[in-house]
């Protein structure tokens, strides 16, 4: 099967040497491919010269209709080809694909709730952190904090009793696990903890994902140096070892956080034939896109714009969905490998002071 002559000449008449992005689609309409460039009718047209053998001229070989759209600029098409990726999972499509390329710390809604790394966000009323990109210890590191301050780690249909609870429902219980007997955790699976101790645990671990505390840290600095006093120098080595491993984990919440933070701006993007776009970028995430403003009517739109995506109150990471997340992983790399783009970006007040007329309103990012 060869690649079509008549699809090379649609191609040819009609896509223009615009940014945008493309589709490939099979005879079953199937999703083949999504693909951006600056130049899109460059770039189409390229497939067809592709070698035999070479991945191009097998997808080109199962094409029967190429769609495209044109986007203004790179920076939108980059952001428009990752969540066509991510929604239909084109079978010659790799990059936007992998499933693991973002993790979340995941604070449990259960009674005795569990700190756990999850590699997606649902709406299941748990609180999560994130997303952090490629964090391969991340498992390994939850654990020791789920240690270092005696949290559960056993499976959710294990049944919970606190110490407050025990008139109703009997005493005795069985540990279900050897961590209650080494004493590295509070126990709710036989009615060790009261209910209100057990949650203190729990806010005091929200409290350190979120970077506000260091007492996991200092807890395991005295138990190293209580084993190095009694000369057990191999628990104290661990203990150690695992220390560093949260303090490193800890500067990552806190770096990682500030830069999702500092996401937050409207960036104006130059676009092909003066088409230049606005976006309301909050917290990595682009909550609008306009024209930028040419007019006092237009600069109004934004003004009103500004005011609805920044003052309004923020949901947090308990609303990301995988997109998102994977949305504001895609915006944090682009300024990070372009940094002079930063120069194109103000503060939203900053905007509205020099935009608009004395007396309107500022928002709260």
């Amino acid at each position: 099967m060869h690649a079509n002559p008549s699809l090379r000449e649609h191609v040819r008449a009609k896509a223009e040497n615009r940014p945008g992005v493309y589709r490939m689609y099979g005879p079953g309409e199937e999703l083949l491919y999504v693909g951006k460039s600056v130049r899109v009718r460059t770039r189409v047209l390229s497939y067809f010269r592709a070698p035999k053998g070479e991945k191009a001229w097998e997808l080109i070989r199962e094409t029967a209709r190429i769609e495209w759209d044109y986007v203004p600029n790179e920076f939108y098409s980059l952001i428009r080809e990752m969540k066509l990726i991510q929604q239909r999972q084109p079978k010659f499509n790799v990059r936007h694909k992998r499933k693991r390329i973002f993790a979340f710390v995941k604070v449990t809604s259960e009674a005795a709730p569990r700190v756990l790394p999850v590699s997606r966000v649902t709406e299941d009323g748990s609180t999560y952190y994130g997303p952090f990109p490629r964090v391969k210890a991340l498992a390994h590191t939850i654990r020791e904090l789920s240690r270092t301050l005696e949290l559960r780690d056993c499976p959710g249909t294990t049944p919970m009793f606190f110490d407050d609870q025990l008139e109703m429902f009997g005493s005795g219980r069985v540990p279900h696990c050897i961590r209650a007997e080494l004493r590295t955790c509070l126990a709710p699976c036989c009615g060790r903890p009261t209910a209100q101790a057990y949650m203190d645990r729990i806010e005091l671990a929200k409290r350190f994902l979120e970077g506000r505390a260091e007492r996991p840290l200092a807890e395991l600095e005295e138990q190293m140096r209580s084993a190095s006093a009694r000369m057990d120098f191999e628990y104290a080595a661990i203990l150690r070892d695992r220390l560093e491993r949260l303090q490193s984990f800890r500067d990552q919440l806190v770096a990682f956080r500030g830069k999702v933070e500092g996401l937050t701006f409207l960036y104006r993007v130059p676009g092909f034939a003066g088409d230049d776009r606005l976006y309301l970028i909050r917290r990595g995430r682009i909550r609008k896109e306009m024209a930028h403003p040419k007019s006092r009517r237009a600069r109004a739109r934004v003004a009103r714009a500004i005011d609805k995506v920044y003052g309004d109150l923020d949901a947090g990471p308990s609303a990301l969905s995988p997109q998102d997340a994977a949305e504001i992983l895609l915006v944090a790399r682009w300024f990070r490998l372009k940094p002079k783009e930063r120069k194109r970006t103000v503060e939203p007040d900053v905007w509205l002071s020099e935009k608009v007329p004395a007396g309107a309103s500022s928002p709260t990012p």
